[in-house]
This record gives structure tokens, C-alpha cells and sequence, in this order.
């Protein structure tokens, strides 16, 4: 056996420097290594050597990438280039978007850490609609506002919380309780910073699916990345311009949708629960303990199924309680337990959707922000005895947000608050509803995501409270287990 370092991450800046101090003449690029793995599956040489072969023959090996990746279809070639990019100055209704690519990674800005100092992107067709001033005075009421309550939080926090108020390690932690009630109060235009990871593959995708965007803030986004990366990859990024498969589709839905909901009806209108759980795989328990079964045998999945529907409540338990017996808190679940599916509906703030976002591993859908589903206010809002305030700013909000939408409906949701709400439809299995638990239903988790957290899960576990014995805030975990395995 042996193992090789075939590269790493190293800043661009050094690599550049590098470059003009040794006047290398050969392109500095990721498609090497592409190209080198490209030929693994065709060439009897070692991968070393064939990466040997990359470096010194570049056209060569870009001709090659071309070749397999757009002429033979395969794609996943593309996928071995990696960049790492700075992402500035970009709006918090934007990052929804970058963020839907599952297999790229964020680092993003954080409003519960970071006191925002009253920068905001003004779209360019907030602008052309004629409503600049409009959208600019009702954003700097809203930072106004949002700086009058953090100065209001901040003491309160602190007296809320004496015994931690003590210790001066606590400051920081403090303070960002105060910060993350009061942001929202601010809008969706607010501009914030993230750091991606990004294959070429998923590159491509994002600079398509971001110029087919109504908006023109994802259209300068789409040119801006091709123009930091076509010079460093050209042979793994090639279809950049939206098609009409992009551009056209969720368009014609909403034609068709609004045939049999019309803009006046009151379908669906009613007041609903925040958490819905809408659908779950049938005998959730017995599906998960057949796959337990299936994957610790060499019976057919059949055979597995009809064995767990004669289980008894104790036998389900004890196989159960085996799969979860040396689970630690940082532990995934069982991959069995992908085979048990949920799917909610949910009604949550922006504030609590830029969390939940973050579970890309899930089927997230979303509807626009409505501001007829009301506001999110925090609690410590309301305590401070600024909620009457809170509510004057979100009618002027909503006011603007209905005159701008007249104009321009996409673009008006970047008035709103972090305290506006959607709907969302999300769909998980069960192995990742233990993700979400561990991280989202823990102590430390922000308090708006952390009651969603907790209400999914007590949904959750009445249809499989088995496969959920152990789903739990991290902080809970070692107590749940104890409790269950002391149980007879």
C-alpha cells in the first residue's frame, strides 16, 4: 500500500507570488489532477506518474478533461478540480440561493456574532421601479431600530443572566444573545461575507442556475465567479449561460399553479401550525429494523420484513437498543435508518430558515417570504417592552414591501426582515433528523431553531419512537441514553 499527498488547499495569493517568483512556465491549475485521474481507469502507469504526465503537458491534459467530461459525459471527472472562494458584499436574500448547492461548502457571516454596521445591497430594479428612496429610508429605519434594541438587549441579557454575567469569558457569549434577538429587526438587503468550497462540476451548475435568477444581483454574482475562475479551469467549465430549462420552468408553474389558486382566493389561507408533519414512511420502526436486519444478515429484504412485523415490542427494543449501544453523542446514526422518510411543513422566520438551510442533505422546498404569515418577534423583544415599536417597523415595512411588489414582485422580498416567515416543505429520513436534533435541539443551539428543532422531533417520535430513542440535543444525549438503557 501506498498513500500520497497529491495537494491541498493553499491561499491564491501564495500561489500567485510563487508563480512570479519562479517563473514557472506551465499553467498552475486544478485540471491536472483531473486529467490524472481521468486516465486511471485506461492507463497502467501509477497515479503519481500520471499526475507527473498532467503537470508537464497542460494543453494535453486540458484537451483530455474536455474530452471526457463534455464529449463522453462524464462529469464527475470535473469534480476532483476544487476552488475555494471569497464571496463579499452579497445580500442575505442572495446567500439563500448559493446555499442551495448541496455538495459545496459555506462558511457564511454570522448575525448572532457579528454587530452589522448598516451595509445593504439596493437592487438595481428597486432602483429602475423608482423606488430607491423608498427602500433606502425604510432599511435605515430598520438598522436604526436594530442598533436601539441591541443597545436595549445588551443589559437586559446581562441581567437575565448574572451567574454567567461574572465570569468574563462570558462576555462574548452574552452579547451575541443580544445581537441574535435583535437582528431581527433587519432586512434581507443586509450585505454578508461567506467562504465556499466548490468543485468545477458544481461551478458550472451554480454560474447556470444563478444567471437564470430574476434578479440582477444573482446575474453580477454568475459573471463575477466565471471571471475569478475561467482562467485557472477552462477545460471543466464550459456551460455557464441559463437555459431555458432554468429560466422558464418555475415561471410556467406558478402560470399554472395560479389557475387553480387565483391571487384573491382563500384557499389555504387559514391559520396553520408552525411544524406539520405531512407524510412518514408507513410502520416507520419496522421499515428501519428490517434494514437493520437486512444489512446484519445474508436474508433477502423480504425475508428481513416479515421477521420484523412478528418482532415483539421487547425484541424491536433490544435491536434497536444494540444499534444504539456504544452511539456517542458525535456518533452518526445507523445508515439503515435512511430508509425511513418525513416530510413537514413548516412555517419559520428568515432568521430560523438561515439555519435550516444548512441541512442540505434534506429536500428542502420553499415558498417567498409571505408577510401575511405574520412575524417572528423574540421574546426578549417583547420583555424590554419594544414589541409595540417592533410591530410599527414591520408596518412600515410591509407597506413598502406592497408597493414595491406592485412593481416588481421578485424583487421586494429584500425589504423584509429576519423577522418575516415561509413556508417551507422539508423532507429528511430519519438519520438526519438525528443530525438536525444533535445540533439544532442542543442548549446551544439560537432559541428560534431550537423550538422548531423540538417540535419536529416530538411530532417525529410519535410515529417512530424507536428509531428516535436516542434523537437529542447533544447536550441531552448522554442523559436520554442512560435513561433508556437502565430501562428493563
Amino acid at each position: 500500500m501506498k498513500i500520497l499527498l497529491a495537494g491541498y488547499n493553499v491561499d491564491y495569493n501564495l500561489i500567485r507570488e510563487l508563480k512570479e517568483k519562479s517563473a514557472l512556465r506551465q499553467d498552475i491549475t486544478p485540471e491536472t489532477i483531473s486529467a490524472a485521474y481521468a486516465r486511471i481507469s485506461r492507463s497502467p502507469k501509477s497515479v503519481d506518474a500520471l499526475r507527473a504526465d498532467a503537470r508537464t503537458e497542460v494543453d494535453k491534459a486540458r484537451k483530455s478533461n474536455r474530452n471526457i467530461v463534455f464529449e463522453m459525459g462524464h462529469s464527475s471527472v470535473a469534480e476532483h478540480a476544487v476552488f475555494n472562494i471569497d464571496v463579499i458584499g452579497v445580500s442575505r436574500l442572495l446567500t439563500e440561493e448559493i446555499e442551495k448547492f448541496r455538495l459545496c461548502s459555506y462558511t457564511e457571516k454570522s448575525q448572532r456574532y457579528v454587530l452589522f454596521d448598516g451595509d445593504f445591497v439596493v437592487p438595481e430594479e428597486i432602483v429602475e421601479a423608482g423606488f430607491k428612496d423608498l427602500f433606502v429610508e425604510t432599511v435605515q429605519m430598520q438598522n436604526d431600530f436594530y442598533h436601539q434594541l441591541y443597545e436595549q438587549l445588551r443589559p437586559y441579557v446581562f441581567d437575565q443572566n448574572k451567574a454567567l454575567a461574572e465570569n468574563p469569558a462570558n462576555k462574548s457569549m452574552l452579547e451575541g444573545w443580544a445581537k441574535e434577538d435583535a437582528r431581527y429587526a433587519i432586512a434581507l438587503a443586509t450585505e454578508t461575507q461567506l467562504g465556499m468550497t466548490i468543485n468545477a462540476r458544481n461551478l458550472e451548475l451554480m454560474l447556470r442556475r444563478l444567471s437564470a435568477l430574476p434578479l440582477g444581483e444573482a446575474h453580477l454574482y454568475s459573471e463575477q465567479l466565471y471571471a475569478a475562475t475561467q482562467d485557472v479551469a477552462p477545460s471543466l467549465i464550459r456551460y455557464t449561460q441559463a437555459t431555458d430549462y432554468d429560466r422558464l420552468t418555475r415561471r410556467n408553474l406558478q402560470k399554472q399553479a395560479e389557475k387553480f389558486f387565483p391571487k384573491n382566493s382563500t384557499a389555504g389561507k387559514k391559520k396553520s401550525a408552525d411544524v406539520q408533519l405531512t407524510f412518514v414512511t408507513p410502520e416507520a420502526d419496522l421499515q428501519a429494523a428490517a434494514a437493520l436486519l437486512f444489512a446484519s444478515s445474508g436474508q433477502r429484504y423480504d425475508v428481513c420484513r416479515s421477521q420484523a412485523a412478528r418482532m415483539s415490542t421487547r425484541d424491536l427494543t433490544v435491536l434497536f437498543k444494540t444499534a444504539f449501544a456504544h452511539m456517542q453523542s458525535y456518533d452518526a446514526a445507523p445508515r439503515e435508518l435512511e430508509n425511513v422518510d418525513l416530510q413537514f411543513e413548516l412555517i419559520m422566520s428568515a432568521s430560523c430558515f438561515a439555519q435550516l438551510k444548512r441541512h442540505r442533505m434534506a429536500t428542502i422546498v420553499c415558498q417567498n417570504y409571505d408577510p401575511s404569515l405574520g412575524v417572528t418577534v423574540p421574546k426578549a423583544v417583547r420583555a424590554i417592552g419594544r414589541h409595540k415599536d417592533f410591530m410599527a417597523m414591520i408596518n412600515k415595512t410591509n407597506l413598502a414591501y406592497a408597493a414595491i411588489r406592485e412593481k416588481n414582485p421578485g424583487a421586494a422580498a429584500y425589504v423584509l426582515t429576519n423577522a418575516h416567515r415561509k413556508r417551507v416543505l422539508m423532507k429528511l429520513n430519519a438519520r438526519e433528523l438525528y443530525h438536525l436534533a444533535r445540533l439544532r435541539a442542543d442548549q446551544h443551539a439560537q432559541w428560534d431553531i431550537r423550538d422548531l428543532s423540538e417540535k419536529m422531533l416530538k411530532e417525529a417520535r410519535k410515529v417512530m419512537p424507536q428509531t428516535l430513542m436516542l434523537a437529542c440535543g447533544k447536550d441531552r444525549f448522554a442523559a436520554q441514553q442512560k435513561k433508556k438503557f437502565l430501562r428493563t
